[in-house]
């Protein structure tokens, strides 16, 4: 009997961590203004969506002039530190965003600015909080190693080799690949 209710216990917890790691992973962390149900009063989201910009401007200081409409994006690898840089865009009326970053290993590693999971929560993008990139929906944290290594999962969509033209002085991303991109952005930082 001992054995039975120890099994039943253990199942119970084993569920209830999945559902709590699922959750967080699904938008499921609740955010300051956020009511109990998990939903944000009315009140609160135009506040949200009113200091959104001001806030994530603060927080990505490292920002470049943003790539005009309908252009490629071309990074130059000189500007590329261990503090990611990100470079804004539109493409056919939707605003995405590419971040770039150096890892240890001395290469630059780029990304969209979106997360793999969260991409279609409206939050599901990057700042950087010191040597960490963090999803502000999951609240997930990636090192400068992660990016375009890992895949699947809550991390950032990498950009891969394949998908830019490289030259020693800079990483350009096609708009034929970035117009591939835009169903990614669709909802991104709830616009």
């Amino acid at each position: 009997m001992k054995v039975k209710k120890a099994l039943t216990i253990g199942r119970v917890a084993l569920l209830f961590v999945l559902f709590m790691g699922l959750a967080a992973c699904d938008g499921g962390a609740q955010g300051a203004g956020q009511a109990a149900d998990g939903n944000t009063p009315p009140s609160a989201q135009s506040d949200a969506n009113n200091n959104a910009d001001a806030s994530d401007n603060a927080s990505n200081t490292n920002r470049a002039d943003a790539t005009p409409e309908g252009s490629d994006i071309t990074i130059s690898i000189a500007e590329i530190t261990e503090q990611a840089r990100f470079y804004p865009t539109t493409v056919d009326g939707t605003e995405l965003e590419v971040l770039a970053i150096k890892a240890s290993d001395g290469t630059v590693r780029t990304a969209f600015n979106t997360c793999q999971v969260c991409f279609d929560s409206g939050r599901g993008y990057y700042k950087q909080e010191g040597n960490a990139l963090v999803c502000q929906n999951c609240k997930n944290r990636f090192g400068a190693d992660d990016v375009e290594v890992k895949t699947g999962g809550c991390n950032p969509v990498p950009i891969f080799d394949n998908n830019t033209v490289t030259t020693e002085e800079s990483i350009t991303i096609p708009l034929d690949y970035l117009k591939e991109a835009k169903a990614i952005f669709a909802n991104w930082k709830n616009r």
